[in-house]
């Protein structure tokens, strides 16, 4: 039995980019969706990520990235573009 073990995997998401004016930072919006617990009604709950991105200035709003977590780059930054999305 071949059994991968990944010690302290990072997590990886998919968002849309709603902010490029920053240098070499992108605001990605990432949305999930989820039951409510009492009345069992789909709800959709959003939050914003900043992520590093050395061409930020060519990945326009609207596009699809996917992101990783990274060490800490700055005070809010902990995230990095992994891949744009077609």
């Amino acid at each position: 039995m071949d059994q991968v073990v990944v010690k302290n995997a990072r997590k990886v998401r998919e968002g849309v980019v709603i902010s490029n004016k920053m240098q070499k930072t992108v605001t990605v919006k990432v949305e999930r969706t989820l039951r409510h617990q009492h009345f069992g009604k789909v709800i959709t709950r959003a939050k914003k990520y900043y992520a590093h991105a050395d061409n930020s200035k060519d990945i326009p709003e609207g596009q699809r990235v996917r992101i990783m977590e990274t060490r800490p780059l700055s005070k809010l930054k902990r995230w990095r573009v992994v891949e744009v999305l077609a």
